[in-house]
Formats: C-alpha cells, structure tokens, sequence
C-alpha cells in the first residue's frame, strides 16, 4: 500500500496574513522527518502522518502549532511505531489523545509567557496512517473528509461549534450551517484560554482508491460538500492537470477567498 499528497496554503483574497499551515511527516521507530508539499510514499517500513491547522490570536500562531506538532510527532509516534513493530499494543487513541494534550500545554504555555501570544491557539485535524488504517485526532473547525473508493464523501470529524452540533443534529441545513452568523465561533481549540481540551479522535479502515483530506474552514467557505467531492472525483478538463490540493484551494479562493485556505488530500494507491 502508498499514500501519494498533495498540500497548499493560500492567504486567500482579504486576509492580510496566512495563519493556516500544513505539515506531512514519516516516521518509523527510530526517527520522523518532513515531507514535501507533493510526493509519493510506501507504508511497508514506516507510518505517514499529514495535518492541518488554522491559527488564531496571533499571525504566527498557525505556524508556532505546526512546529510544536512536528515536535511532539517526532518524540511520540515513532515510539508507538516500535510497540507495534514489536507486537505490542500501540493504543493509537492513548497516543494521539497525548500528542494533542502536549501541543495544548506548549501553546497555553506560549500565550501566557509572552504578551503578542496572548490568546494564541489553533485548530488541528491530524491522520495517521499505518498498512490498512487510519488514525486521526481533531480539535476546532477544520475537517477531515474520507472518500471511499466505492463512493461517495463522509466527514470524519466533528466541527467543534455550535453550528456545528446544530448541522450534526439536523437542525440546520449545509447551506444554512454556512451562512449562520455564529458559524466560526469555537467551542474547543487547542491553546486559546481553553483549560482542559478533549480531541476527538477515531479510526477508520482505508483501501486503495480511498482518498482523505484535511482542510481548513477557508476550503468549506468556498465550496459545498458536493462541490468539494466532484473537484475530486470529476474535475473537469480545466482543473484535471492540477493536483487535488490545487484543484480544492483554487476553486475554493475563486469562490470566496474570505479567509485563509489549506487543503491537504491523500490518495491510497
């Protein structure tokens, strides 16, 4: 089984800075290093983690949560590689619930000690993926999609907002959901003043044909989930050269460009 990616940032048409940022990280159990914007990976000797996250309370504060993540990837998921390496059980819900309380405490520490990072916190969507699974965690608004080989599109995570809960509970439309004037308020972000954060945090089989992506607010304020789905599946010749990040960050900045916009997807070969 490989994974093939494609990730891009773009500050969008209004905002003056980009507080989103992306990330892609291999690892095996005895060391993790960067992926680039665009490649292609084996999962036989080594794990493959991807992420996103939106910053708020700082115009570095999207950076400063992906740096923090790759640290925290580094120091963590090689060691849960080696327990499964070895028959072990790696709990992967225990290390991921971990990874995210340790970036909460590095980013609440951050805005308490200095006076430009007060209120600093950020969303993250994160997947993990191992030979036939994969693993994420969430916090925020950003989103997680699987795109089964078979068909159509599921969002993975919760969208933690009140609109959020009132979509997931039918009492708002999609197109409702997104225009409701408390839409981007959040309940739960990593860092932010917030004392205690619980990720979500899930498991989900994957196939080759399967796709995921990870996508920052900016992606959903620009396109709808069917609209998401077929710059993926059916692009049309104008957008069919491009690769899938560039297609779903294009057509989403075209669309609306409000706010900062990241998509990370991952195709299972």
């Amino acid at each position: 089984m490989r994974l093939r990616w494609s990730g891009l940032s773009d500050r969008g048409r209004v905002r003056k800075s980009n507080e989103d940022s992306f990330l892609g990280v291999q690892f095996d159990a005895r060391e993790a290093h960067l992926l680039g914007k665009l490649g292609e990976a084996s999962l036989e000797n080594a794990d493959l983690a991807f992420a996103v996250s939106d910053g708020m309370g700082g115009a570095l504060a999207g950076e400063f949560a992906s740096r923090i993540t790759v640290e925290k990837i580094t120091r963590l998921l090689p060691r849960a590689f080696k327990q499964s390496a070895s028959g072990l059980a790696s709990g992967f819900g225990d290390v991921l619930a971990e990874l995210f309380a340790q970036i909460h405490r590095a980013l609440t520490h951050l805005g308490e000690s200095y006076e430009e990072c007060c209120g600093m916190g950020a969303t993250l969507s994160l997947g993990w993926f191992t030979p036939g699974w994969l693993y994420f965690a969430h916090v925020g608004d950003s989103r997680i999609y699987w795109l089964p080989a078979a068909g159509g599109m599921k969002q993975l995570s919760e969208d933690d907002t009140f609109v959020g809960w009132l979509r997931r509970n039918g009492k708002l439309s999609e197109y409702e959901a997104r225009n409701h004037p408390g839409r981007n308020r959040l309940q739960k972000a990593l860092g932010g003043g917030n004392q205690f954060v619980e990720p979500q945090v899930g498991a989900v089989g994957c196939e080759k044909g399967d796709t995921f992506v990870f996508c920052t607010d900016g992606v959903m304020d620009g396109l709808f989930d069917n609209a998401l789905e077929e710059c993926l599946r059916a692009p049309g010749s104008a957008r069919a050269p491009l690769d899938p990040a560039q297609r779903l960050v294009r057509a989403a900045v075209e669309n609306s460009g409000r706010d900062n916009t990241t998509a990370m997807v991952v195709e299972v070969r």
